[in-house]
């Protein structure tokens, strides 16, 4: 019978092995506490945000080759800002029209077969450099693109 006390005696070390690492575990939580949770720390101190609707935002969509106009689409978008700014931030909403469309005729966002889909990351990116233009740099926190229809 000495190959089952050696088949047993590994298997009673590593029963052992786990209960005393599993009572080692539990005795640490027990004195140390749980541990902290990964972000909760950050989420406390940030300030309260909304959302701000644009509705209707009209841009050209410029072909690749950044010369021809294959037509124009309306974006609805929705920008998270600090809650206390909301209200400023739909003030000077105009000024963010304007400054959209001082650069979507730059950058070409046309693409598809025919040129009438627009390339999202492009409008996104043109949308964040308005927005820091218009209302500071930082003021926006994300901008969401609820619809994109053509025009």
């Amino acid at each position: 019978m000495p190959s089952v006390k050696k088949l047993l005696v590994p298997l009673a070390l590593l029963a052992g092995g786990i209960g005393v690492g599993g009572g080692a575990a539990y005795a640490t939580t027990i004195l140390l506490g749980p541990p902290p949770a990964a972000g909760a720390a950050g989420h406390e101190d940030a300030e309260p945000t909304t959302f701000v609707d644009v509705d209707n935002v009209l841009a050209p969509l410029v072909l690749p080759d950044g010369e021809r106009l294959a037509g124009y689409v309306s974006f609805q978008l929705a920008l998270e800002v600090p809650a206390d700014r909301a209200d400023d931030i739909s003030a000077r909403l105009p000024l963010l029209r304007h400054e959209i469309n001082m650069r979507t005729y730059r950058q070409p966002m046309a693409s598809g077969p025919d040129g009438t889909l627009p390339t999202l990351e492009v409008f996104r990116n043109v949308v964040r450099q308005a927005a820091d233009a218009a209302f500071g740099k930082g003021a926006v926190s994300a901008i969401a693109i609820a619809q994109a229809t053509p025009a």
